[in-house]
């Protein structure tokens, strides 16, 4: 108990409320680059997932490719790329653009398998009965399978979501700052470590907190309407 009001008797109080303004600017810079790459992520994943599940020829092939390549490389290696390696052929970006692509590359593999396990538990009898029904692939697609598909999807997605909201502490290697890129410029200048770090902890809190909450309530609304079991 001594050493807990110990530390917290050695903050410098004055330092935290000094500069936080600047952890405020960045965690809408934080929030921005993880809203976009996460709608992005969501759109490309739907796409892929819709591919592989019907098996398009060529496609899903170069889908899959996708996927384990995104999969299977650092996030930090896919910005580096971006933002040193794209400029050796002529195509420069922002460093906000490079974050944004580099959450959409990666998080569109996870989001795209997450949703089709959602679409492979879908009963065959189901398809089978809208089939005699009439229904075409498209409007049994829409009427059927991506309802229920996205039901089961959603822990998996929410899972993702809040992935890709931490993921985003790498973007500081593109010097973005963002909440990891203004937390060690603080402490490499003012050495007031335990202070910065402590600021980031709450920062991201602040940040993940709530959509873990909605993710929990959204992912319990669904299985009491009967979705997902």
């Amino acid at each position: 108990m001594r050493l807990r009001f110990d530390f917290w008797n050695q903050l410098n109080t004055e330092f935290m409320v000094k500069y936080l303004p600047w952890y405020v600017d960045a965690a809408k810079l934080t929030v921005a680059i993880a809203f976009w790459g996460i709608l992005l992520a969501l759109l490309v994943g739907v796409i892929c997932s819709i591919l592989r599940y019907y098996r398009v020829p060529v496609l899903h092939r170069i889908v899959a490719v996708y996927i384990e390549l995104s999969r299977n490389t650092p996030l930090l290696v896919q910005l580096f790329f971006l933002y040193f390696g794209l400029p050796k052929l002529g195509i420069v970006l922002s460093a906000e653009s490079c974050a944004i692509i580099g959450l959409t590359f990666l998080g569109g593999s996870y989001m795209a398998e997450s949703i089709r396990s959602g679409l492979e538990s879908i009963e065959k009898s189901q398809l089978e009965s809208a089939a005699s029904l009439g229904m075409g692939q498209l409007l049994m697609m829409k009427e059927v399978i991506f309802p229920q598909a996205l039901a089961v999807s959603v822990p998996g997605v929410c899972a993702n979501m809040i992935f890709l909201i931490k993921e985003t502490s790498v973007v500081s290697g593109i010097a973005l700052a963002d909440l990891m890129y203004v937390t060690k410029d603080l402490i490499g200048l003012y050495y007031e470590t335990d202070e910065a770090l402590l600021m980031l902890v709450i920062a991201y809190l602040i940040i993940l907190l709530p959509v873990s909450i909605l993710a929990s309530v959204l992912e319990r609304r669904l299985r009491y309407a009967g979705f997902g079991n």
